[in-house]
Order: C-alpha cells, then sequence, then structure tokens
C-alpha cells in the first residue's frame, strides 16, 4: 500500500471537497492508498491559472510542461502582440497546452488533435470550465496530422509520447496513466521521427514547433527536427536544469 502524506490528504480536502469533507472522503483516501495519482482522485489540476479536469484520464500535466507552456505564452505576445494567429496543440490530452493559450491571448485561435475520442470531448468540457469562447477552438480526433490533411498553423506545440518502452516508472505512473500518451517504441522517438517530418507540411512560412522530449533524446529530437527542413533549432533546460524543450525555427 502506498503511505499517503499530510499534504496529500490537505490538497485533497482543499480542492475536492473545499475543505469540507465528506462521506465519500473515505473512499478517495482509499484510492490514494492504493498508488492512484492524487490529480485523478481530486479530479482536475491547476494549470498557468486553469483549472483542467482529468475526467477522462488523459496524462496529467506535469510542472515541466506547464514551465514551457509559460514560455510559449510569453514568446507569442512578443511575436504576435494583437495580430491573429493559429496553434496547433498536437497530441492534447487534457487540452491543458492550447486552453492556457486561448485563455491569456484573445488573438490566438487553437486547433486540438488528439487521437483519443474521450480525451477530445474532455477538451470541450475544459474550454467550458474555464470559461474560454469555444468558437476560437478546434477540436479534432485523430492520428497526429491526418485530420487536419494540408492545414497550416504559425505554431505547433506538444507534448508526445516520448519515454522509451523499456524504462520503469512508477507504478502510480504505468497503472494509472495512458501507457500510449507515455511510451514511444524502444528508443521513445517513435511519435517524434513522425511529428518531425510531417510537421514541416503543416507551418505557416515562419512557423515555430514546440516539442517536449526526453532528457536523454533532446539531441537525437534537435537532429531530427533539423534533418526534416528545420533551419535551425535550440534545446530549453526545465526549472531543474534538464534538457526538456526543443524548439524548431522554419524560417
Amino acid at each position: 500500500m502506498y503511505e499517503i502524506s499530510d499534504n496529500e490528504r490537505a490538497l485533497l480536502i482543499r480542492d475536492k471537497y473545499a475543505g469540507d469533507p465528506d462521506a465519500d472522503l473515505s473512499a478517495d483516501i482509499e484510492r490514494l492508498s492504493r498508488g492512484e495519482p492524487l490529480a485523478y482522485v481530486i479530479g482536475w489540476i491547476p494549470f498557468i491559472g486553469l483549472n483542467v479536469r482529468l475526467d477522462s484520464r488523459p496524462l496529467i500535466p506535469r510542472p515541466e510542461t506547464e514551465w514551457w507552456t509559460e514560455a510559449l505564452i510569453a514568446h507569442l505576445k512578443e511575436t504576435f502582440e494583437d495580430a491573429p494567429f493559429r496553434l496547433l496543440d498536437l497530441c492534447a490530452g487534457s487540452g491543458a497546452i492550447g486552453l492556457a493559450v486561448l485563455s491569456h491571448l484573445p488573438n490566438a485561435s487553437v486547433a486540438f488533435g488528439e487521437l483519443e475520442p474521450a480525451h477530445a470531448d474532455l477538451i470541450l468540457t475544459n474550454l467550458a470550465e474555464n470559461n474560454i469562447d469555444a468558437s476560437r477552438a478546434d477540436i479534432r480526433s485523430g492520428d497526429l496530422f491526418i485530420p487536419f490533411e494540408d492545414e497550416e498553423f504559425d505554431i505547433i506545440a506538444t507534448n508526445p509520447p516520448y519515454v522509451p518502452q523499456t524504462r520503469e516508472l512508477e507504478a502510480g505512473v504505468t497503472d494509472y496513466e495512458p501507457g500510449a500518451a507515455l511510451f514511444a517504441g524502444a528508443d521513445g522517438l517513435d511519435i517524434i521521427r513522425r511529428i518531425a517530418e510531417e510537421a514541416p507540411g503543416h507551418l505557416s512560412a515562419a512557423g515555430e514547433l514546440w516539442i517536449e522530449c526526453d532528457i536523454a533524446n533532446a539531441e537525437k529530437a534537435k537532429e531530427l527536427l533539423e534533418m526534416n527542413a528545420a533551419l535551425w533549432s535550440e534545446i530549453r533546460n526545465d526549472p531543474y536544469g534538464r534538457p526538456r524543450l526543443v524548439v524548431g525555427y522554419y524560417s
């Protein structure tokens, strides 16, 4: 059994029960004791000022993703100012990345690409839960770029599956979070290879690709982008000093 910390119990009572627990608390404590992630038990997770629901059990957004999404938002504000632009949140899961962009940038329109239809439905719920105008969002279910055919975007932002298949993760991750959102072949690069190859056909002339990757594969991911039409790319370290993000520039 998993030992529940005082902090986890306090967060559960605060965020799910608003400080006033009822008879369901004991069942939730039991779920935590079996190792179920706190975010799933609460039902949502904070992300850059939003409450992102996790009802369909997508990958739980991590602090590293929140970090680079904040950097992306700052970059978009500087780059586009008040001009309209279109972003694709690929492998969207809960939609956290695209939702944050829509929330902070009124000139943005965001397309969400997600393989699992249940997660696509969740994105619609998250738009409503966070009072974001759904007319600014375009949610499609399908494999990577297939739902978007010949469409182009100014920015593609993605947190794809990138964990090597043989890597051992904590039981709370592998037992509860979706393996399809975590693992990507023997070296963890199966999906990133496809994105690197296909993204140039879906980027505008000055487009950029922001892609989260495994810290052991950042250099390889950078090479893949530059082998597939990126004029140059850069690796950015996360707040823990680890190479977590690759940004590709195509003009």
